[in-house]
């Protein structure tokens, strides 16, 4: 069977530096009729779970450790047996979260995660966290962007453990070179794509945020 991308969206809270809002996270799984890879367990776990299936889930990976991303991932993780696999620069966020439990693996920078007959190749995009990491299938002609590049910019720079001159590196260097026809599948909200981000960029970054 092909490749696909199941999605659903899941509402929650994001807190951070002593705030919360209300948001809605987008929540993807990759793979076949066989095997998957979930990228971010955010705010319901049974929402993804019915995304899965009777599939095997190779890994819970998360593309930062911002809690409205991880906050059900030991709990997906557990019910689906499958590992947490987040980047180490983000586990001091992490640890705001799940203080008493560690991701299982580390995720690092060139790193390739098979699934279905296909490679999501690890892209480190520092700058919203540490740790940030986006997600390109090639074979989808897709790129997880987490929160580091939406439709309508970069990602938030404003809090803690976050930097706008380095997420605007991450987006020129590991991102723009990506094919023009790349659909960009971001964290919260609509897609974009590759193309379209390339005529924004100047425009965001003179915006200066």
């Amino acid at each position: 069977m092909a490749l696909r991308i199941d999605h659903t969206v899941t509402s929650g809270t994001f807190s951070l530096d002593g705030q919360t809002f209300d948001v809605d996270n987008n929540a993807w799984v990759v793979g076949d009729e066989h095997e998957c890879v979930v990228i971010d367990a955010p705010h319901d776990a049974a929402a993804i779970r019915e995304l899965v299936g009777d599939r095997r889930v190779l890994a819970v990976l998360c593309t930062h450790a911002h809690d409205d991303h991880v906050r059900t991932a030991p709990e997906l993780a557990d019910a689906v047996g499958a590992p947490i696999l987040l980047h180490p620069d983000d586990r001091v966020l992490w640890d705001l979260t799940h203080p008493d439990r560690a991701p299982d693996r580390d995720l690092a920078d060139g790193q390739i995660i098979e699934v279905g007959g296909a490679q999501l190749r690890v892209l480190h995009t520092p700058g919203h966290a540490p740790g940030a990491v986006c997600v390109h299938v090639p074979e989808l002609g897709v790129v997880f962007t987490g929160d580091t590049l939406f439709a309508g910019g970069p990602g938030a720079t404003g809090r803690s453990f976050s930097d706008f001159d380095v997420i605007v590196a991450s987006i020129r260097d590991r991102l723009l070179p990506l094919p023009e026809d790349t659909e960009v599948r971001p964290g919260h909200g609509e897609s974009t794509t590759i193309g379209a981000v390339r005529g924004q960029f100047d425009e965001w970054v003179a915006r200066g945020y």
